[in-house]
């Protein structure tokens, strides 16, 4: 009987396996982590070894030129007594600049989550009705435009049947003859005929069906007719002027294809003039278009609930301003020169007002360390980069089980140094401050802090994947999994990642 008590127990137990085997993803439970605002840092970690200590070579960070000298040779100095100065008059104007526009971005940012007052919105709204009165503005310049192009069509016109008339009449009366003038001169009056007829046709067209399209055709046409006419009247007039017909054609008659030159080169210019008017005055609708349309789109942006999307975008802005402030508040304070330990200054090898390179082998100052001990590590070449000085580190003594020790990077061996085939630089690490009992070639564990990012949107590592080059979190939201885009930051060694862009903070992100 127990056995058939057993045997039912695994067939049930077995079953209800399958059964969630099977039984798809209804009511899944996730693990979820929050969007929070924290510290993300990286770390280094190396083994050295416990040397004695000697002097170290301090140099600045950045280069400019020095501006104080604080200590002299002999002067006994604290970690972190100031010793030397750069300029920093312009790196101050600068983060002045930059405080501005990280205030600017958060008043944004609260502004947009506050919303407008009635009297901003009306200015928006004053904004909108004047570009669409500019637009009106300019759709009548154009229709005048078009007036007056159809005006001087006619004119064009009328010029060029007078001219073909005054030419016909001087081919009757002098250019008889089949010789090279006389040629001439009637090829002339057939292409001047071929532009009339064309003028004609285009104002015709334009006035029937006077769209956008047809005068901007006409005026095309009838100002290539036009010149293909005043080259016409100017090969009569040469003709006219040639030694066989000087003497023939009169003067008045002279004058007179002078005139018709003039008058056809007069319309030609004026429809020169239209056709710019014309293109000017629709690239003055366009632009009315353009501004009316984002008039339209900001009062609509102003007046509509702020999206997540543009809190992002906004709060992205503030830690953009913020990382500038950062950045310079950093380079204003990489300008002063501080003792990394307690010691004795030997030697200063820089004078106020001359300049500093930010190398390693430019020396500003010389301290022998009170402390005789020092750390030395070899650091891989793909992590050295990361590695500044003054970096904090932690220091675990394999002589000292569960102490923590403090200290800073002192110095970075610019040569490197070839173990196993293997590219190393070594590192010079100084205690803050070493335990009693402490030997040279003691072992030493390092945890060198590179980079870090405080109060920054964070999120677990576990949630961030990557996919089709993108990379993606799995959001809930109203009860459901949105899968959100994201830019990330510092990667840290604390399991959490920066988050830039994307999300805000408070979201829940599944674990995967």
């Amino acid at each position: 009987m127990k056995k058939k008590i057993i045997t039912a127990s695994i067939i049930l137990l077995f079953a209800i396996v399958v059964f969630k085997m099977f039984s798809g993803n209804e009511g899944e439970e996730f693990k979820t982590v929050k969007v929070e605002r924290g510290d993300v840092f990286s770390e280094v970690t190396e083994t050295g070894q416990v040397q004695k200590g000697d002097k170290i070579n301090l140099s600045f960070k950045n280069s400019g030129r020095i501006s104080n000298i604080y200590v002299e040779t002999g002067d006994n100095v604290q970690r972190g007594t100031l010793l030397m100065k750069l300029d920093t008059f312009n790196l101050s104007l600068q983060l002045k600049e930059a405080q501005s526009a990280f205030s600017l971005a958060q008043s944004q940012l609260d502004k947009l989550i506050a919303g407008l007052t009635p009297e901003e919105i009306q200015t928006y709204q004053t904004a909108m009705d004047n570009k669409e009165i500019a637009l009106d503005v300019a759709k009548q310049a154009l229709l005048s435009a078009n007036e007056d192009s159809l005006n001087t069509f006619e004119d064009a016109y009328l010029k060029s049947y007078n001219a073909y008339i005054t030419v016909g009449d001087i081919q009757t009366l002098y250019f008889k003859k089949i010789d090279q003038e006389g040629i001439s001169v009637r090829e002339s009056k057939e292409n001047i005929k071929i532009s009339l007829n064309g003028i004609k046709s285009s104002l015709d067209t334009a006035k029937e069906n006077p769209t956008q399209t047809e005068i901007d055709s006409a005026l095309s046409n009838i100002k290539t007719r036009l010149a293909e006419m005043s080259s016409a009247l100017t090969g009569v007039r040469e003709a006219s002027e040639s030694p066989n017909y000087r003497n023939d054609v009169s003067d008045a008659n002279k004058i007179l294809l002078d005139t018709h030159r003039a008058n056809i080169n007069t319309v030609l210019y004026n429809v020169t003039n239209d056709q710019q008017a014309v293109v000017s005055a629709k690239l003055a609708i366009s632009t009315a278009q353009g501004n009316l349309q984002a008039a339209k789109d900001n009062l609509a942006f102003i007046t509509a609930d702020p999206r997540e999307e543009d809190i992002t975008l906004y709060q992205n802005q503030v830690d953009q301003a913020q990382v500038s402030v950062d950045v310079l508040n950093n380079q204003i304070s990489d300008s002063y020169l501080r003792s990394p330990v307690k010691g004795q200054v030997t030697e200063i090898m820089k004078r106020a007002g001359e300049l500093a390179q930010a190398s390693f082998q430019d020396t500003a100052v010389v301290i022998l360390p009170a402390d005789p001990y020092k750390i030395e590590v070899n650091i891989y070449e793909e992590d050295v980069v990361d590695i500044k000085i003054d970096n904090p580190v932690s220091i675990m003594l394999v002589a000292f089980p569960g102490d923590t020790f403090e200290g800073k990077v002192i110095s970075i061996d610019p040569a490197e140094n070839i173990i196993d085939g293997v590219v190393y630089y070594k590192a010079v690490i100084g205690f803050d401050e070493s335990p009693d009992g402490i030997k040279p070639g003691m072992t030493a564990d390092v945890d060198i802090r590179t980079e870090l990012k405080e109060n920054v949107l964070t999120l677990d590592e576990d949630a961030v994947q990557y996919k089709d080059e993108k990379i993606i979190v799995e959001a809930l939201k109203d009860g459901g999994v949105e899968e959100k885009e994201v830019s990330i930051g510092l990667e840290g060694s604390n399991n959490l990642v920066e988050i830039i862009s994307g999300l805000v903070e408070g979201e829940e992100i599944i674990l995967r």
